[in-house]
């Protein structure tokens, strides 16, 4: 038997799986393992070399997604197979960063015109939800058209290059120490910013209010220690399971809460940061302002991504 590279052939193995339902992923797995290797066998027999009969394999056998709903009888319709996963993959981008900027934008809009929290949350939600409209139409509307008219978009060949590397479910020893050392530095560019400040020619300058000291920081420090006892949990462990997605999950709410009830007070940021640098008194509350808006849609946004791909990993 023809020994192929196994790198390569898991990457496709990986990506065919993804969406074959659990009861069945063992079954398939074998018999694409077991095909592609005969396939690779009578190519090597022929007289090809194992690295190129795996490539043509691979090749022929076409995008793994593809394979993965023929596998399940999963029907790739509304656009037609031919442009179905391209309209996917560019929806699921779109939707990813065109609805979070065009609330941002509103957000701050809104603050600067002096509305209320109720107002601001109730414009986001509804330009949230018109983009997402707007968005899923149009992009939708074009691919329609490129479908009937059998517009070309290039050769629509797939290739072994357009293999996607293995998802991770949990965390290696590198990830482990990244997170370790972001808590560190988080840390300590919280004190630094209290003792010392960032601005040479102002010493003692804070970018965060003081009034953060002792109890807000000292509950934002237990929680990192929290945050780095949840990353050796999760090293140990070696994937997500729900226990630690629940885990992360309250973790992430905490840390929103804390940050949001600081900055709402008027606690998290210090005014005279930005009326010291900016000195103009009305430039310098609009900064402060603008800056409070991205610093709460930055939480929120990252909260929310931290649990749900928490639990995305752990039902994976």
């Amino acid at each position: 038997m023809t020994a192929i590279n196994d790198t390569l052939t898991e990457r496709y193995v990986s990506a065919s799986m993804r969406t074959v339902p659990d009861d069945q992923r063992a079954d398939l797995e074998a018999e694409l393992r077991a095909s592609i290797q005969d396939l690779v066998d009578g190519r090597t027999e022929a007289g090809e070399t194992a690295s190129a009969a795996e490539i043509a394999v691979l090749t022929k056998l076409g995008d793994p997604e593809l394979l993965a709903a023929s596998y399940t009888d999963r029907k790739l319709y509304l656009i037609g197979p031919r442009y179905y996963l391209m309209w996917w993959r560019l929806l699921k981008v779109l939707l990813w960063i065109i609805p979070a900027c065009a609330a941002l934008g509103v957000a701050i809009a809104q603050t600067l015109l002096g509305s209320s929290v109720g107002e601001i949350i109730a414009e986001v939600v509804v330009i949230i939800l018109s983009v997402i409209m707007h968005v899923t139409f149009w992009t939708t509307l074009v691919f329609f058209i490129l479908d009937r008219t059998d517009t070309p978009t290039g050769d629509g060949k797939w290739s072994v290059d357009d293999l996607p590397e293995i998802r991770q479910t949990g965390a290696g020893a590198s990830e482990l120490v990244a997170s370790l050392v972001f808590l560190v530095l988080g840390t300590g560019a919280i004190a630094w910013d209290h003792f010392v400040g960032f601005v040479p020619t102002q010493p003692g300058l804070s970018f965060f209010g003081q009034d953060l000291w002792p109890w807000w920081a000292l509950g934002l420090l237990v929680l990192f220690v929290f945050e780095a006892v949840y990353s050796v949990a999760l090293y140990r462990t070696g994937r997500v399971t729900l226990p630690l997605a629940w885990a992360n999950a309250v973790l992430a709410v905490l840390f929103m809460s804390l940050l949001l009830t600081a900055l709402g007070r008027g606690l998290l940021l210090n005014p005279d940061f930005f009326a010291t640098v900016i000195p103009s008194a009305d430039s310098a509350a609009t900064v402060t302002t603008i800056v409070s808006v991205l610093v709460a849609f930055g939480v929120v946004t990252t909260s929310v991504w931290d649990i749900w791909d928490g639990f995305r990993k752990a039902t994976r």
